[in-house]
């Protein structure tokens, strides 16, 4: 017979193992969550000009640095209070952290990753010409405060009672609404009221193209989100086991392989649908918007991830992706806003879509049955349709005034745009006085400050060869350069056209004509030789046979100057 002793022992090592099994499992998908960021400051600076690309890197360390120190002094606390009062709970506040430190401390890191996702979301909607200090100042305020009011009101209530809108009937498991429907809906908000980048409307208010300066950035973030949703979506069902009567049963985790279902087909038909309605518009597979579509599917299933038949992930997924390239055309060209990234498209419609839709392709079996897959017949009842629309008025207005309110008061102040100049140089230089790219090429044969070796017999004087090359032919340049005794160079970048034909590119299935092609002006100075060898020198390494190889030009220097010692002419050189 076993002593009662042993038997609460026993009890008490399972109800252990069971919460180190479930705070792994959150702390797991946390870290998952956390490296989005990653994804985002990639997916985002891919997105924007080379002249912006710090501006942006900055902006997505700082929300999660600012951010997530407010959400624990403020924002969750906030949420708590917030679900407590709408809920109609007897409490005057709701403990952050409740009687089990390990697990209060763990769920607001949980709760945190997911606020920081919203606010980080706005970034890109405002690049390119938001003041730092305006962008933290509203990062401060979403994640104290806009977010935590809509988290309250969907997720966070006493243990007794249900928060209000769930109450009503509103579901969203992952946040498809409540995390990225705010963060694209306040992203589009603060664009409203900023206005667009200097150049991206003309005069007559039609948009014209501003391609993002690196695709590859855009893709691989794109990638990295993808990665990180699962621990987004899959990792809300955070309870995996749970204690009883002495032993361990699955727990939340029953449903996790529909979860991890469905995120995974909506991604697939979200790159699908976008890639599809590119191909229609245009003729073309837009490369930005498969990427993107893959995110807009993702957002599309978020949030009834836990509910949506196999049937239900392949629909919303495709629509949140097809809807995309719509939506986006939609925003710049009858409302004039300028979202850089986006992100309304991707997060904001494609969240609210996913939420709308999804009774459609409920397992509840209350409107359609088992879904389109197993149940054949529908027979849609509204029922669940009210609850869905209603969540989404409530999270919308309160959003779009909030943050219309935040914005509007720094624009007011003057406080909310970057100066004119600066926008124009780029906020790298004007935020942070730095640059991204401050060279072009690689560095190996540097400049060693000699120049060309003179016999002093000539009489040619100082002479300027500039030339105008490829950018790919810049490092055998340099060599040839060296091999002939003139090391010393100037390069800048520069763009022209001449015999080069133009090309049409394409940016999010708008097409633009490409005739300024980008080159690099070499500047070679020489003092008292034959300028026809650095000529032939340069001409021979540039040379590749094609149109657009270049000129080189040759003109007398009628004087110089030496800057550290002041010598003139010859003497300069």
């Amino acid at each position: 017979m076993i002593e009662p002793v042993a038997l609460e022992a026993a009890a008490s090592d399972v109800e252990a193992l069971a919460e180190g099994l479930n705070l792994t499992w959150a702390l797991s998908v946390i870290f998952l969550i956390f490296f989005m960021h990653a994804g985002f400051a990639m997916l985002e600076s891919g997105q924007v000009r080379a002249k912006n690309v710090a501006n942006q890197l900055t902006k997505n360390m700082l929300t999660w640095a600012i951010g997530v120190v407010v959400f624990f002094l403020v924002g969750m606390g906030i949420s708590n209070n917030v679900g407590d009062f709408l809920a109609g709970g007897g409490t005057s506040a709701v403990s952050m952290f409740g009687e089990d430190a390990a697990a209060g401390w763990t769920m607001w890191l949980f709760s945190a990753v997911f606020a920081m996702t919203a606010a980080t979301i706005v970034s890109g909607a405002v690049a390119g010409r938001a003041k730092l200090r305006a962008y933290l100042g509203y990062t401060f305020l979403l994640a104290a405060v806009i977010y935590p009011v809509v988290a309250g009101m969907v997720w966070y209530a006493p243990l007794t009672e249900a928060p209000i809108l769930t109450e009503l009937g509103f579901h969203d498991f992952a946040g498809g609404m409540v995390v990225h429907g705010v963060g694209g809906i306040a992203g589009l908000t603060a664009a409203w009221v900023l206005g667009g980048r200097m150049g991206r409307f003309d005069r007559d208010g039609d948009p014209t193209v501003m391609p993002g300066h690196s695709m590859t950035f855009a893709v691989l973030g794109t990638l990295i989100l993808c990665f990180g949703w699962y621990g987004f979506n899959v990792g809300t069902a955070a309870s995996v086991v749970t204690a009883e009567a002495g032993s361990i049963v699955l727990a939340d985790f029953a449903f996790v392989g529909r979860v991890a279902m469905a995120t995974t087909l909506g991604m697939g038909m979200g790159a699908i649908g976008a890639a599809a309605v590119a191909r229609v518009v245009t003729g073309k597979v837009d490369t930005l918007y498969v990427a993107n579509g893959m995110l807009a599917g993702l957002v599309g299933v978020t949030g009834t991830a836990d509910l949506l038949t196999p049937m239900g992930a392949l629909a919303l997924g495709f629509l949140a992706g097809a809807q995309l390239p719509v939506v986006f055309r939609m925003v710049e060209r009858y409302l004039k806003i300028d979202d850089v990234c986006a992100v309304f498209p991707v997060h904001g419609s494609a969240g609210v879509l996913g939420i709308v839709l999804f009774p459609l392709w409920s397992v509840n079996g209350t409107p359609v049955g088992e879904g389109l897959v197993a149940g054949g017949i529908i027979s849609v009842e509204s029922s669940m349709f009210v609850p869905q629309l209603t969540g989404v008025f409530v999270i919308t207005i309160w959003t779009v005034a909030a943050t219309a309110l935040v914005w509007g008061t720094f624009k007011a102040l003057g406080q909310a745009r970057v100066e004119p100049d600066h926008e124009r140089e780029g906020l790298d230089l004007a935020e942070h006085g730095v640059d991204t790219y401050p060279e072009f090429g690689s560095p190996e044969l540097a400049a060693d400050g000699g120049c060309l070796v003179t016999d002093g017999g000539g009489n040619d004087g100082i002479k300027l060869v500039s030339a105008i090359v490829r950018p790919d032919r810049l490092n055998q340049v340099k060599a040839a350069l060296v091999e002939v005794g003139a090391p010393s160079l100037t390069v800048t970048n520069v763009a022209g056209r001449g015999s080069q034909p133009a090309k049409t590119g394409q940016w999010r299935c708008e097409e633009y004509t490409v005739d300024l092609h980008q080159k690099v002006r070499v500047d070679v100075v020489i003092a008292d030789a034959p300028a026809m060898d650095v000529v032939e020198a340069i001409a021979k390494a540039a040379r590749t046979g094609e149109p657009g190889d270049g000129k080189i030009f040759v003109l007398p220097v009628e004087d110089a100057m030496q800057v550290r010692t002041g010598a003139l002419g010859m003497k300069a050189i």
